[in-house]
């Protein structure tokens, strides 16, 4: 228990000091990118140094999914932390995260998210979170893809939560596919509300594109509940493995 608990403390001493010289040198390589393509890099090296001390392994299939000639809105579940390091770690495509207002705020880190090009959304002002989604789909239809958790927040259980509309409306209005993502096993690394780290194998199944072209705002939610349920038949397919 007690060598588990070092190994933790090690961890997050490590995540905080990678993630304060990362975050500064993502805003200084920012300057000189116009499309935040290099600070994405930066952003990746951070990951996969994450990813390493910890000794977590990930294993990916289906990354011929991400082959669709253009850009996309990719949608993983959520169920801990180390969910952004293996998504930033592990998809070898540049996207830009579509995140909560909240992350922004953390000193240095939030600086850094801004200078690759993340878009922010405030849940808490329904004019600027449309303003922000607006943003993401003039972006995305020039060519850029972003990343949304549709749940919106991680799980407590490891269960797949209600989505989120947000994400849906984003979608119909850029018109792109949505190429849902599985995570497995992440939970129990880090469960929500724990800072106790236990090393685990990872499993990401990047699953095959969902068209949105033949959807609108009105029939959203009719898209979310298919792009749901293939998630929930994936990850229930493999708990019960």
């Amino acid at each position: 228990m007690i060598r588990h608990f070092l190994h933790s403390i090690f961890i997050i001493v490590y995540v905080v000091l990678a993630t304060a010289v990362m975050a500064t040198v993502v805003i200084v390589v920012a300057f000189f990118s116009r499309d935040g393509n290099a600070p994405h890099l930066v952003a990746r090296a951070w990951a996969r140094s994450i990813l390493f001390i910890s000794g977590i392994h990930v294993h990916v299939n289906g990354l011929e999914n991400l082959n669709i000639g253009g850009s996309c809105i990719l949608m993983p579940n959520h169920q801990s932390n180390f969910d952004i390091p293996v998504l930033l770690g592990c998809l070898p495509v540049q996207f830009r995260w579509l995140a909560k207002a909240e992350l922004f705020k953390i000193p240095i880190f939030g600086r850094g998210m801004r200078g690759c090009g993340y878009i922010s959304i405030d849940r808490s002002n329904r004019k600027l979170a449309f303003q922000s989604l607006a943003e993401a789909a003039t972006k995305i239809r020039n060519g850029v893809s972003v990343l949304i958790f549709p749940e919106g927040t991680r799980s407590w259980d490891g269960k797949i939560l209600p989505f989120k509309k947000g994400g849906f409306v984003l979608s119909v209005d850029a018109g792109v596919p949505i190429v849902p993502v599985v995570i497995f096993n992440t939970w129990s690394i880090m469960p929500k509300g724990r800072l106790l780290i236990r090393t685990r194998s990872v499993r990401m199944d990047i699953l095959a594109p969902i068209p949105t072209s033949g959807y609108t705002r009105e029939t959203k939610d009719d898209l979310m509940d298919t792009v749901r349920k293939t998630i929930c038949n994936a990850f229930e397919e493999k708990a019960c493995e």
